[in-house]
């Protein structure tokens, strides 16, 4: 059984711009640059454990290859050695998040639950933020997150101008304190709205250094980039669910296990530089992990506390 504790359920995070894959793009004069940062820190409230169902909402008009993408990747994150040889792999990057519990004697196991599909856009092409919260009630409300994924040609209230995804929690139908929570995630696909902002290092950014984007590695920009995002806030939603977990900065914007390291793929990364990566030597895609039925994924650094640094696959 996985535990949401017993907060209230009020707290949505979100993937910034200035947060996605592109610390080099944050702006910042000479004054920001003497400020001591806050430390990445627990803040003592409780993290999301136990067996826990991921559930995939997909809105709009998505190919199969495209949900196959998806799908392998969440198989992938607690995938066993036997299954998948190639190193590194997802399953290891998601050992960095297990580690997070290990600490608080926790432990959690999660794995692909149902998918829902609404090719109708059954609530139209522009979507607010909460109808994105309505759609994740359509996964299983209990033990699961549950993944809202919306199409290329879905708007999303501040999708592309403030963000690229969000995580939260809520609650499902029940009466009062009966009702069961939930953790909810919504990634939008950038790729003919904002790439430049939500699929980097796969397309050229908007602003800061224009570097060679890289070839992704499943051939399909905005898929590969919002698999960088789901990861990122599968990650927040472990280690922060109310806000009051594990992050860096002001509770109001917080930098998450995921975020903190924002920008950072691979070894040696600097501002508009993901860092050392794995090349296919077919494709030319850029990688840092394997995952089941013989994908190849880009996946963003994470924040490991035992060593207070960002922790990368390669």
């Amino acid at each position: 059984m996985a535990s949401f504790a017993s907060e209230t359920l009020t707290f949505i995070f979100f993937i910034s711009l200035l947060h996605l894959g592109s610390s080099g793009r944050i702006l910042s004069d000479e004054s920001d640059q003497t400020q001591q940062p806050l430390p990445f820190q627990y803040h003592n409230g409780p993290l999301l454990f136990g067996k826990i169902s991921i559930n995939l909402i997909w809105y709009g008009n998505f190919k199969p290859t495209q949900r196959a993408i998806v799908s392998d990747f969440i198989t992938s994150l607690t995938s066993s050695s036997k299954t998948n040889t190639d190193q590194p792999s997802v399953n290891t990057w998601w050992k960095t998040i297990e580690s997070y519990q290990y600490h608080h004697k926790l432990s959690n196991s999660v794995s692909l639950g149902s998918q829902f599909i609404d090719e109708n856009y059954s609530l139209g092409k522009s979507l607010t933020s909460q109808q994105i919260v309505g759609l994740s009630s359509k996964g299983g409300q209990k033990d699961a997150i549950n993944v809202v994924l919306t199409a290329a040609d879905v708007a999303v209230e501040g999708f592309c101008s403030s963000k690229c995804g969000t995580h939260g929690v809520s609650s499902g139908s029940g009466p009062g304190s009966k009702r069961s929570k939930f953790g909810y995630i919504w990634v939008g696909n950038s790729e003919s709205q904002c790439p430049g902002q939500c699929a980097w290092p796969f397309h050229q950014p908007i602003y800061g250094p224009q570097t060679q984007p890289l070839i992704a590695p499943n051939n399909d920009v905005g898929l590969d980039g919002m698999i960088i995002n789901v990861a990122s806030l599968l990650a927040g939603t472990v280690t922060n669910p109310f806000g009051n977990g594990y992050f860096q900065g002001p509770k109001e914007a917080p930098l998450e296990a995921a975020s903190a390291c924002s920008g950072t793929f691979g070894k040696g990364a600097y501002p508009g530089y993901p860092g050392q990566l794995l090349v296919d030597p077919t494709t030319g895609a850029s990688y840092n992990a394997h995952g089941d039925n013989g994908r190849k994924y880009l996946l963003p650094a994470l924040f490991d506390p035992s060593t207070s640094t960002c922790s990368t696959l390669v």
